[in-house]
């Protein structure tokens, strides 16, 4: 009987080698799920920042205005064009934000804060809310929950 046990536990070998693969690929999809979620959870709100800045450096202070939420023809109560163009227009302490470099990005729950800091060593805090896209300044550098507490511990050590 030649060859009767040839065979033996090749079927065996072959359901093992179908479930590596089977694992790998599920391994593989989840880490490049969770890598896309890291990369681009953040990103319609970076691209926000970007065009905030771009506007500017064409000079036009009136669309970089609308970013904030306001409108030229109805400002905000509290934020006028007028006030905007002392913190931003041509004669603000940052006239050239070309010269401002994005030092950190924090990713919080209800939105982004971007810090961006001038050749001078002036930092900027950005804050991009994540329903309305709108952008404002940040009143802290790190995320807080409503009460004001930290809700990311390790953005104390990591300034």
């Amino acid at each position: 009987m030649p060859g009767y046990l040839d065979n033996y536990g090749a079927s065996d070998a072959k359901r093992e080698r179908g479930m590596k693969r089977i694992l790998l690929a599920a391994l593989g999809i989840v880490v490049v799920t969770l890598g896309g979620y890291w990369f681009l959870h953040d990103f319609q709100e970076k691209r926000q920042v970007s065009q905030f800045r771009s506007l500017l450096e064409e000079k036009k202070y009136e669309d970089a205005y609308r970013l904030w939420g306001c409108d030229p023809a109805k400002p905000c109560r509290d934020y006028s064009l007028v006030k905007f163009m002392e913190d931003w227009g041509p004669k603000s302490p940052h006239p050239d934000i070309t010269q401002a470099s994005i030092r950190r990005t924090r990713s919080c729950d209800g939105g982004i804060i971007q810090i961006l800091q001038f050749k001078s060593g002036d930092e900027v805090l950005l804050y991009v809310d994540r329903q309305s896209r709108t952008i404002g300044f940040s009143p802290f550098d790190y995320c807080v929950d409503p009460a004001g507490r930290n809700t990311k511990l390790l953005d104390i050590f990591f300034r």
